[in-house]
């Protein structure tokens, strides 16, 4: 990969990054953010204690990790006959205290929370910050800036309180689902200069706000406009200066915005930069989630003192009343799950890789969309989404009620708030929930969101049986949509809830004004519903989700794959064991045959029933299945040729265990709390899994490493088995190695499986850095003087018969000359003759040189480096007419007619090889590209540079234009 380089600040830089131990290019500013979730003293406690006077002593307290549970939850909840107020369960506090280090300046000092159940008070060294009473599900910070002794050691007490609150929405309740506690989400530590950049929930105008007022993918363009708020916390006045810039995947910066402003003492001013892409520009979509890097860097008297970074995709959505939603002018149909935060037995508290491996698993089986039932969720999760390429509806905390009490609607619209300020610079997120669940659009909450995010869609989150309900105030007409459509076609309708599988999906499918259909739930979820089941409420209480709560997925899920897929497929839905006497296939392919014990039995296409209509691959259905023990194998033929099979076989007894650690696309980092899922499978000799298997299951863990739920009476360990696996959670320790899980049960083979641990960084910064190669480059447009010169290009004039040189605008003291090669021919230059085509500005003019040894173009005063030269070889044909001026011109010019080369040779002593480029020709380049050449050479940094285009003739070379970057090989 070749990347752009400053060969100017090359040294500096260089030695600055290798301090901080940061990417080449990184800003080195005073901001620091350190991960302070480890080494946490946890107390289940009164809430009137104590607890925060600095000379407590905690040293028989419990040491935890964040994020933490006040306790380990069964998937029973623990016995309890709650209901959907959850009067009893988890309403409990948590006293959390920490000793930390701040530095020994001037510096502000924050203390940042993603989130708490659900009051929370925090001290600082015995003394009251400050209590966040919004709510649990949205994150805040503390200013501790005037708490702290600089340089020293400073003890911070957390009292996370879960009690139920009739001001804090959710609560009152009800709600189907349950409200965790604990200090859940990470939290940090910031230090930055007393000017810096604000959060982006502290004010309307606060922090980093990114939109994008134009995105055309048609033309390949994009306006990004950036507000970027920045206080002076400082004791005098501070001329400020902000550099944006937007960086593409390689680290390139594509986009520099820089302004300046002199910032008042305790003025949070906000900058507003506007700036376009046009060239090799990448969209953000559900198959290619393309993400450019939003660096905004802070400088006062050219140091640089505080940066934040941002990721932003460039896309356009819209819903249109007729194609339904439309990504990049694309109408795609939008089919996914609603997703709980929850996991087994640790609750809400989810250490960010499992919210990761969550949307993993929606990409693998073809999910384009997530809602975040019934809050807002993690910012892992959203970045997840953002990389994966999932769209996401986003929702404030409420469920059903609607609460008459003042308070608690303004803590709503807080809540509300900082969900969009938090997440709205997310390519992932197009729509949030402006609505109450069950009850439908909530006029407050839509125009809250409208005023904080105007690009974004609104959903309405209504039901039909709260009564018939359109879009109302908001932008979507989203309902929970289980029965009878009550829907007059008068707008499109779209489904934020519904019921999933191939029938449930195929009328979404069948009717753009169906918009999409986001299915209830992806997991299992812990809820004290009355309508759980009550067989298995001894043993397990969670409730619905096509995977289980420990994200194991049911057999009929797999549908998805071969619906929304383009890999072919094929699954059968049911075990082959006695009293089986129709078998269902889940197929992407035109035919599927079975096999019973070598002897085909039956042949089928997909089926026709209409109730599928609208899928593209309905399920295949075989009736009267004669059951004979033994395999059962199902082909599927492609129309390409292509075949493929999967085979089902009569399970004998349980033999042994295969047990697999879900390591797919994640690390497993020795940080103290994150989780690794394991599953142990009870197979029989042949391999094949006993999914009746009533076996329990133990598992232990060799190395610093240990089993969620060991000893605390939770009934996790050992573990029952579903659908014949046996899943458990194995939570890392603190040292880099690695580690064996070991699975066993009575009278099976037992198995092991082993995964390293990686160590653990907690400087946030350091962890999320990536270089940014931020360097010059010069367009230049060459043509005689009578040429047109475009925005954002550098012109070079030139002479017939004259020595032409050209002086660089952003290389200081580099020229560029012009000649023949022998010094013998000719080089005649051509003003503009009107080219059809994006830059035809560019390569309707230029030079052609005659010459039989060719054209050198040679660089002067080079600083030693290696760059990259891009050149644009076009014969121009002008397309002018009665209206157009140069149409006299073309009487007398002559140039654009002389013989000229179609393949050009390019060579010279700083290329390592020769490299070849064709010549396009003609007036109309609507459609295609010039020719085009683009190549790296090398500067000593005391020779000239030159650079011969030739051909295999004696006729023309053409050069019309050239782009000069700094450049370096990796």
């Amino acid at each position: 990969m070749k990347i752009i380089i400053s060969f100017f600040t090359v040294f500096i830089a260089f030695n600055l990054c290798l301090a901080q131990n940061l990417p080449y290019g990184f800003p080195d500013s005073d901001r620091t953010k350190e991960i302070i979730n480890q080494g946490w003293k946890f107390q289940l406690g009164n809430p009137d204690a104590e607890n925060f006077k600095i000379d407590l002593d905690d040293s028989k307290w419990e040491t935890v990790t964040i994020p933490h549970t006040l306790e380990l939850t069964s998937l029973t909840l623990d016995g309890l006959n709650d209901d959907k107020t959850q009067l009893v369960f988890h309403r409990k506090v948590g006293w959390y205290r920490k000793d930390i280090k701040v530095s020994n300046s001037n510096k502000k000092v924050f203390l940042e929370f993603e989130g708490a159940h659900q009051v929370t008070d925090v001290w600082m060294n015995g003394e009251h910050i400050d209590q966040h009473a919004v709510g649990g599900y949205t994150p805040f910070h503390f200013d501790i800036s005037d708490y702290v002794e600089r340089g020293k050691t400073n003890q911070v007490t957390v009292l996370c309180d879960n009690r139920r609150n009739d001001v804090v929405p959710p609560d009152p309740g009800p709600f189907d689902y349950v409200k965790f506690s604990g200090l859940y989400r990470d939290v940090y530590l910031v230090e930055t200069h007393p000017v810096h950049v604000t959060f982006n929930w502290e004010t309307l105008n606060s922090g980093v706000n990114i939109t994008t007022p134009t995105i055309d993918p048609v033309n390949k363009n994009a306006v990004i406009n950036i507000k970027t708020s920045i206080k002076n916390e400082a004791e005098n006045p501070k001329a400020v200066t902000l550099v944006t810039r937007i960086i593409n995947t390689e680290g390139i910066v594509v986009l520099r915005l820089t302004d300046s402003k002199t910032i008042s003492v305790g003025q949070e001013y906000q900058f507003n930069q506007i700036g376009s892409l046009e060239d090799d520009v990448h969209f953000w979509d559900t198959e290619n989630p393309y993400l450019y890097r939003v660096n905004s860097l802070v400088l006062i008297d050219g140091k640089e003192i505080d940066f934040v970074e941002n990721k932003i995709g460039l896309r356009k959505f819209e819903l249109d009343p007729e194609k339904g939603f439309m990504l990049n002018h694309r109408p795609i149909e939008l089919i996914g799950f609603n997703r709980h935060q929850q996991y087994p037995y640790i609750g809400d508290a989810v250490p960010n890789a499992l919210h990761y491996k969550d949307m993993l698993q929606f990409k693998e089986f073809g999910f384009n969309i997530m809602r975040t039932a019934h809050y807002p969720q993690d910012d892992a999760l959203i970045q997840a989404c953002d990389e994966l390429g999932i769209l996401v509806y986003e929702e404030a905390p409420t469920w059903i009620s609607m609460s008459q009490n003042d308070a608690w609607w303004d803590n709503l619209e807080k809540s509300a708030r900082t969900m969009v300020r938090n997440h709205r610079n997310h390519a992932s997120i197009v729509m949030w929930g402006a609505g109450v669940n069950h009850r439908g659009y909530v006029p407050r909450i839509h125009n809250t969101i409208k005023q904080e995010d105007p690009m974004r869609l609104t959903a309405s989150q209504g039901a039909r049986w709260t009564g018939w309900q359109a879009s109302g105030l908001t932008d979507i007409n989203a309902n929970m949509l289980y029965g009878p459509f009550l829907w007059d076609r008068s707008e499109p309708i779209f489904a934020m809830e519904g019921r999933s599988g191939p029938k449930a999906v195929a009328p979404y499918k069948k009717d753009p004004m169906m918009t999409g259909l986001i299915s209830w739930t992806a997991h299992a979820y812990y809820t004290f519903h009355p309508s759980h089941d009550k067989a298995k409420s001894n043993i397990d209480r969670t409730r619905s989700g096509m995977m289980t709560i420990f994200r194991y997925p049911r057999p009929q899920l797999k549908w998805y794959k071969s619906e929304l897929l383009e890999t072919p497929f094929i699954s059968i839905e049911e075990d082959w064991v006695s009293g089986t006497d129709e078998v269902t296939v889940f197929s992407n392919a035109d035919e599927v045959s079975l096999t019973l014990n070598g002897k085909e039995i039956a042949k089928s296409k997909p089926s026709q029933d209409t109730i599928y209509d609208g899928l593209e691959h309905p399920p295949f259905h075989f009736k009267n299945i004669n059951y004979k023990a033994g395999k059962l194998v199902a082909k599927a033929v492609f129309k390409d040729g292509k075949v493929i099979e999967t085979a089902q076989q009569t399970p004998g007894k349980p033999y042994a265990i295969k047990l697999k650690l879900d390591t797919k696309g994640r690390s497993f980092i020795a940080d103290g709390n994150d989780i690794l899922m394991a599953y142990a499978t009870i197979v029989d000799k042949n391999g094949t899994t006993v999914s009746d298997s009533k076996n329990l299951v133990t598992f232990s863990v060799k190395g610093d490493a240990s089993v969620i739920g060991d000893g605390a009476n939770i009934n996790s360990n050992p573990m029952f088995t579903e659908y014949g696996v046996a899943p458990a959670l194995i939570k890392a320790g603190n040292t880099a190695e690695t580690i064996t899980v070991y699975a066993k049960s009575k009278g099976l083979k037992y198995d092991r499986a082993t995964v390293t641990l990686i160590s653990n960084n907690t400087n946030y910064i350091q962890t999320n850095a990536k270089p940014i190669y931020d360097f010059e480059r010069e367009l230049v447009d060459l043509g005689a003087s009578d040429q047109l010169v475009q925005f954002g290009w550098n012109f070079w004039n030139g002479e017939d018969d004259n020595e032409n040189v050209y002086s660089f605008k952003n290389f200081e003291g580099v020229k560029a000359k012009l000649t023949t090669a022998s010094n013998d021919g000719i080089c005649r230059w051509l003003g503009e003759m009107n080219v059809i085509g994006k830059y035809g500005f560019a390569y309707g003019d230029g030079v052609i040189a005659i010459d039989d040894e060719g054209l050198n173009l040679t660089f002067e005063n080079l600083p030693k480096g290696t760059y990259k030269l891009k050149t644009w070889h076009h014969a121009p044909s002008s397309n002018s007419d009665s209206m157009d001026p140069n149409k006299e011109k073309l009487k007398s010019v002559t140039i654009h007619k002389l013989p000229y080369e179609t393949d050009l040779k390019v060579t010279s002593s700083s290329i390592e090889k020769a490299y070849a480029v064709n010549v396009t020709d003609g007036k109309e380049m609507q459609w295609e590209l010039p020719g085009m050449g683009e190549f790296v050479f090398t500067s000593d940094g005391k020779n000239p540079v030159i650079v011969n285009f030739d051909g295999a003739g004696d006729k023309g070379i053409w050069l019309n234009a050239f782009e000069l970057s700094e450049w370096r090989e990796n």
